[in-house]
């Protein structure tokens, strides 16, 4: 028989006290939701604040181009960078308040487990019902967050003259992700319900196990098995350029076998470059808005920037650290599965603990309250990786011209914010400011 969606929630304040079922409540509200209420508040307070501080301190620097910035980007393209960094801040706090206010009232409210007991009333408690169940609270409950996405696309980046998508290639494009989604999510959900019954206690191991191996195969078959099935990656053609990046590849022990050029402007203005996979499958990815930016030295550069990345070990790296964070995220999502009164915190009803469901879909939804404070420890560690490729590059190249200019560029035509205050790009940035990159490439050649 499917669990009650049947709660109840009194808000109150006062000391706390031992609950009727075991818990301990403050006031009429149990200790579990209180933590979680003070959590959400210190992470809006603190995103929040972080995007005030940097939206005062871009519009400060706003009344002229810092000297150090004259010689690479006029005033109109300056003042350009400042607006857009100004609006996608505001979005972005519009955003985050929407996006607490959906949490809250979907925690708080017992509306997750109404959800939840509705669901399975019509799914079902097998292992295939429930990974069901699972998957599709997962959708609906991204259904609110569709508005902000669209506004994004062709409201912001519209504006900005960045957007090339149609309104139909964007609907395709959901429909796609979710219909793969289903496909490859759906029998890894059910795998994972079914090992917490066929293996016993220590079936958080074996689910940590199956997900990292999913992870690695991942790696590999995203570049080449699904992401073509939204954009075209092709050979580079031959001639003056693709035998120049080859012969870097050469010279720094790189065996690629291709250099593929994606249709990046599909979609948007936006240029970027990317490795993925590893091995023999590695492959390197150019946007095909890159290209048409930069001259041949230049690109020559961002490639050897790459290869960098590859040659010190940094995806091995990231791997690594990858099993670690997977490991302790499911060693505690099994140690909860033990606990009833995190459940019954959030209102589900005590016949619910049955299932782990419930317990992944409280996970997924309060993880973030957790890992936001971790985000200032993963940008600092990329920072230190991207020093690193540059670094590489550098070398490869012979000088630091080729790849400062190509950054330059790169920030130029993504108006990328410049001068971003140092608290928010320390918490944020997976890369070093322009500034700190290239003062970086340039001591250190002054100092051979």
């Amino acid at each position: 028989m499917p669990p009650s969606s049947r709660f109840h929630f009194h808000a109150g304040y006062g000391f706390a006290l031992p609950a009727e079922d075991g818990s301990v409540r403050v006031g009429g509200m149990n200790l579990i939701l209180t933590v979680f209420v003070i959590l959400l508040l210190l992470k809006l307070l603190s995103s929040i604040g972080l995007d005030v501080l940097n939206m005062r301190h871009a519009r400060a620097q706003s009344a002229e181009v810092p000297e150090a910035f004259r010689d690479f980007i006029d005033e109109p393209t300056y003042a350009k960078s400042i607006e857009y960094t100004v609006a996608k801040t505001r979005f972005g706090i519009v955003n985050d308040l929407y996006d607490a206010g959906i949490l809250a009232l979907v925690l708080l409210s017992g509306f997750l487990p109404w959800l939840y007991g509705q669901l399975t009333a019509l799914l079902g408690y097998g292992v295939w019902g429930q990974a069901l169940v699972l998957f599709a609270t997962g959708i609906l409950l991204s259904i609110p967050g569709m508005p902000f996405d669209w506004w994004s696309t062709f409201r912001l980046e519209e504006r900005f003259g960045f957007n090339k998508s149609s309104l139909q290639l964007w609907i395709v494009d959901k429909f796609k992700g979710l219909l793969i989604g289903f496909i490859i999510g759906y029998p890894l959900l059910a795998l994972l319900i079914f090992l917490v019954s066929a293996v016993g206690s220590l079936w958080w191991l074996w689910g940590f196990t199956v997900f990292f191996l999913f992870q690695l195969v991942m790696v590999v078959a995203y570049p080449m098995f699904i992401m073509p099935l939204f954009n075209k990656l092709e050979p580079m053609e031959d001639g003056e350029l693709k035998t120049r990046l080859f012969n870097l590849a050469e010279r720094t022990g790189f065996q690629a076998k291709t250099i593929l050029v994606m249709d990046g402007s599909k979609r948007s203005g936006h240029s970027n470059a990317f490795f993925a996979g590893f091995g023999k499958f590695r492959r390197i990815v150019l946007f095909d808005t890159l290209i048409e930016q930069m001259e041949a030295d230049e690109l020559e550069a961002v490639l050897a920037h790459e290869i960098g990345h590859y040659k010190k070990g940094h995806i091995p790296q990231r791997i690594i650290l990858s099993a670690v964070t997977t490991f302790l995220m499911f060693a505690l999502i099994g140690w909860l599965a033990n606990a009833a009164w995190f459940t019954e915190a959030f209102h589900f009803a005590s016949e619910s603990t049955q299932s782990i469901v419930p317990v992944l879909l409280l996970f997924m939804l309060l993880s973030g309250l957790v890992t936001f404070w971790l985000a200032p420890f993963s940008s600092l560690w990329s920072r230190k990786h991207e020093y690193e490729a540059d670094a590489f590059a550098r070398d490869a190249m012979g000088q630091p011209q080729s790849l400062s200019r190509a950054l330059r560029k790169l920030h130029k035509e993504n108006l990328s914010n410049l001068t971003p205050h140092p608290a928010y790009s320390g918490f944020y940035y997976s890369h070093p400011t322009l500034l700190e990159r290239e003062a970086a490439l340039f001591e250190a050649e002054a100092g051979q």
